[in-house]
């Protein structure tokens, strides 16, 4: 099939490199000519664990292309997907609707033959209808159906994801659009489960599964607190609650809060579309609060381990919001520096993929190394902030040159506090009475 995608980040890209690798033609439409002329040549944008491979294979063959002209990639397509950022309104918290509109209003001059519109972006209930309007005010013989598509692509995990769905949901209005789309994701029939619902059904279902997921680790979170307290084991607690069926052991690992690009705006947004319909989603509010204050707690949590709060040295491992990507939006990592940064400026980070994107919104001045142990140089602690692979083997007697103080505050719990313990160091995790 033909497909046009309108947005090349971090949903649009691994989504068109995956459809292209079942056989599809593809067609990426972004505004920004740089990163456009980037993926024409072959160099990814965004860094993403399995795509480059898979980008290469398929960019080589043909069967992904890019540009910036809306019309290069609707005119020919049988679907055309949506993937533009819908970001939080910067006082409201609403999703901010404006790149949705000005695609639709774009796209629908191109409309030729019947045309599937799908939108992918994830949008407040509603969208499919103003979307479907604005096409029909603009081109009112277009021959068309817009549709929800909502994605569930993991950063980190997306082209696994893509491949390995645990659902595909279509939110569509009519059967002709539903074949469409049972055309497009044949090579997962019997392979997993498919969903056809409502189109408002569907623009729910992805805002209530995410504002789901962040209760469940702010729940896991308060629970690590009492563990604390208590002399329990957040690890052990979370085993024995994720082995019930009703439960599972998916988002039951504690850490700093929850962020990334998904979970932080979603939460915020489902709160705001609730009001809007009289509807007043306490839970969800209650955990948007709590999430907050719990970065700022983190951040003096590492501080108060410090000779001179002020002064003393930190060394912080990770600023992506999580491992397998290089995003730093809504980054837990990045909102524990800022928090630091207001009473000490003495601090040094490394993240292996997200230094280049940290310094584009880390405004204010910390150092930056090129690895583990530059950045530990002289540090009197070292914050674990960011689940990476690198930071799971960490050689403790290099590590042991390199610091002024024997201090790990693991907000991870990935460190080997064994290892850690045995070379000296004083180690201190998420959900445990500290053992040194």
């Amino acid at each position: 099939m033909k497909i046009a995608i309108i947005g090349t980040g971090y949903v649009g890209l691994p989504t068109g490199v995956g459809l292209a690798e079942l056989g599809n033609e593809v067609v990426c439409v972004d505004k920004d000519e740089a990163k456009i002329n980037a993926l024409s040549s072959g160099k990814l944008t965004i860094f993403e664990d399995g795509l480059a491979e898979l980008f290469e294979k398929n960019v080589q063959n043909g069967r992904i292309k890019f540009t910036t002209q809306m019309k290069e990639a609707v005119a020919p397509a049988d679907i055309v997907m949506i993937a533009v950022g819908t970001p939080p309104h910067p006082f409201t918290k609403e999703a901010d609707m404006q790149y949705i509109h000005a695609a639709a209003y774009e796209l629908a001059e191109y409309l030729t033959d019947y045309t599937v519109v799908a939108v992918k972006s994830t949008v407040p209930v509603g969208t499919g209808d103003d979307v479907e309007a604005i096409i029909r005010k603009v081109n009112p013989t277009a021959d068309f159906d817009v549709i929800s598509l909502p994605e569930f692509l993991r950063e980190g995990f997306a082209i696994h994801d893509f491949f390995n769905p645990d659902r595909i949901v279509v939110g569509a209005n009519t059967d002709k659009a539903r074949e469409v789309m049972k055309k497009l994701y044949q090579p997962f029939e019997n392979k997993t489960q498919f969903l056809f619902v409502k189109r408002r059904s569907s623009e729910t279902i992805k805002y209530a599964s995410n504002a789901f997921l962040a209760m469940k680790i702010h729940y896991i979170n308060e629970m690590a607190n009492f563990c604390e307290k208590s002399g329990a084991d957040i690890k052990e607690v979370a085993q024995g609650m994720g082995l019930d069926s009703r439960i599972g052991k998916k988002f039951l690992n504690p850490g700093p809060g929850y962020g990334g690009s998904c979970f932080p705006k979603d939460t915020n947004a489902m709160a705001q579309m609730a009001k809007k319909y009289g509807v007043h989603l306490n839970l969800i509010e209650t955990t948007i609060a709590k999430n907050d204050e719990r970065k700022a707690e983190m951040a003096e949590r590492i501080l108060s381990h410090l000779s001179d709060r002020n002064h003393g040295r930190v060394a912080v491992l990770g600023l992506a919001f999580k491992g397998g990507t290089d995003d730093c939006r809504e980054s837990p990592a990045m909102d524990i520096v800022r928090d630091m940064l207001k009473v000490n400026k003495n601090i040094c980070v490394y993240d292996p993929k997200a230094l280049d994107n940290a310094r584009k919104l880390l405004i204010e001045k910390v150092d930056y190394a090129t690895d583990i142990y530059q950045a530990c140089k002289d540090a009197e602690v070292v914050a674990v902030l960011t689940e990476w692979e690198d930071f799971r083997n960490i050689d403790f007697v290099k590590l042991k040159h390199e610091v002024l103080c024997s201090n790990i505050v693991d907000l991870r719990n990935i460190i080997n506090q064994e290892e850690a313990i045995k070379n000296g160091f004083n180690y201190y995790c998420i959900g445990q009475t500290s053992q040194n």
